[in-house]
């Protein structure tokens, strides 16, 4: 069947004009604030985009709005890209990042809400420019192409493909039979959490401003911060707390959300996947307190020991990537390191803004693991694994064993390229398992309170990739290089 080209263009034009409004709302900051020249970057910026989107609107304009399931890996992979090259813009017309490698990584670690950043100096750059930043994140945290779905109806084409190439998971669990009213349920929440951290973060002492753009980063599970030194720029440990609070809820999935606004509790406590990402999440925070405790070289409080180690945890397996303590350098506390670098491959919720390989693939694995024991004593026996209850098809165990195969190799893979950069061992498979994982901080030379300005142009090109391929879940973008994609069918 043959693509439809037209269709794939206007929704790339669609979003480029989408780019161009958010990068208008991004000027308030420097209209408010004084000596902040970055507002123009940003109109001119927002200009470009609205201009090149519109035109790609106008040469594309056709009559069959029909859209397939190809057209749909099209859209939103290649989308990215063209959001990327549109998004860097503002850093480069305002020298805030003058490189246009380092623009782009800068960019694309935004709108795939992976945190990790070039910048020495966050601080020295204007409040626009910072706002832009922050909402590349909250762009890119539920997802450009869902929120296209959502307020675009008028195109007249089809969502279901786009979000399932956006979110691809597991389970398809929709909240509402068209797919436009579930996009703007998700957005409704996803608004009203961004809203209610901000006024919370507001009354426990912080600006308007920082409140805004840490909320935006936190809902969106980026990481992105106003200050150079993360959130361990505010000692207030209630901030601490309202952030912990929302970078949970942040890494759960959204229906679960939505029914726990309904009151539907019990779709809460019997949903296997939340009951494991609670109990990971604390049993992990436990033993790193523990170790906390007993470490001779650390001087805190059994408070500041747990907050310390809960912030951490969740910033980790939400994949938000702030920073209150760098754990993984405490003197005599190796194990912290191992620790957190495994965390690395955990993610949060399907369903949620978070990246990674997400919760729900670890249990199916699990599972049918220990099921295979169980296997081997009744070989001839149909013996599924059950999930929340229900059978798990075949098809979709396969599914996720290919998933987590692919990502490790994916993973081995950028490691050795890393290292052929010149990284050293640890900070070349810290660099790989951050950036495919969308997190953020690592280990070695990427470490939670470093920044990746030293990695080489190649290399910040090859972790850009490596950031869209774990945004999207891998499939999305690899079937691009397949050749039975291409072919007619």
């Amino acid at each position: 069947m043959k693509l439809n080209w037209k269709v794939i263009v206007s929704f790339w034009g669609a979003l480029l004009m989408i780019n161009g409004v958010f990068m208008f709302f991004a000027i308030i900051p420097g209209v408010l604030m004084h000596n902040d020249s970055g507002w123009k970057a940003l109109l001119i910026s927002g200009v470009i985009n609205i201009f090149i989107g519109g035109l790609m609107q106008l040469f594309s304009r056709t009559e069959d709005k029909t859209i397939t399931k190809r057209e749909g890996f099209l859209i939103v992979s290649l989308g990215w890209i063209f959001l990327t090259i549109g998004g860097c813009f503002p850093y480069l017309i305002s020298g805030s990042i003058p490189s246009l490698v380092s623009a782009i990584f800068e960019t694309i670690s935004g709108y795939t809400t992976t945190g990790a950043s070039v910048l020495n100096d966050i601080e020295s750059i204007s409040p626009s420019i910072l706002t832009w930043r922050s909402i590349t994140h909250w762009i890119g945290g539920m997802g450009i192409i869902v929120l296209t779905v959502a307020i675009l109806p008028i195109l007249g084409i089809g969502g279901m493909q786009l979000f399932s190439a956006e979110a691809p998971g597991v389970t398809t669990d929709k909240l509402h039979p068209r797919i436009t009213d579930t996009a703007k349920r998700l957005w409704f929440i996803y608004v009203g959490m961004t809203f209610a951290e901000t006024i919370l973060l507001k009354l426990a002492g912080m600006s308007w401003f920082d409140a805004i753009n840490h909320s935006m980063a936190t809902v969106s599970t980026g990481g992105f911060s106003t200050k150079n030194d993360s959130i361990a720029a505010f000692e207030n440990p209630l901030i601490h707390y309202i952030i912990i609070l929302f970078m949970f809820l942040s890494g759960v999935n959204f229906a679960l959300t939505y029914w726990g606004l309904k009151g539907k509790l019990d779709k809460i406590y019997k949903n296997q996947e939340f009951k494991f990402y609670l109990f990971i999440t604390m049993f992990i925070t436990f033993i790193c307190t523990l170790i906390l405790m007993t470490n001779a070289s650390v001087d805190w409080s059994l408070e500041e020991s747990f907050r310390k180690s809960l912030f951490q945890v969740i910033a980790f397996i939400t994949t938000t990537g702030f920073v209150t303590e760098d754990l993984t350098n405490i003197q005599g506390a190796s194990i912290l390191k191992v620790i957190f670098f495994f965390l690395l491959f955990m993610g949060g919720s399907a369903g949620s803004t978070a990246g990674g390989i997400k919760i729900v693939r670890h249990l199916v694995i699990f599972k049918n693991s220990w099921l295979e024991f169980k296997r081997l004593l009744h070989p001839s026996g149909i013996i599924p694994v059950r999930y929340n209850g229900n059978s798990v098809e075949g098809r979709i165990t396969f599914n996720v064993m290919a998933f987590i195969i692919i990502y490790l190799m994916i993973f081995g893979f950028g490691s050795i390229v890393m290292a052929a950069t010149g990284l050293d061992f640890e900070t070349a498979i810290g660099a790989a398992a951050t950036s495919i994982g969308n997190v953020g901080p690592s280990i070695g030379g990427v470490c939670p309170v470093c920044n990746f300005s030293g990695i080489s142009a190649f290399g910040k090109l090859f972790l850009s990739l490596l950031m869209l391929i774990g945004r999207l879940e891998i499939f999305t973008v690899l079937i691009l290089f397949t050749p039975f994609f291409w072919r007619r069918s």
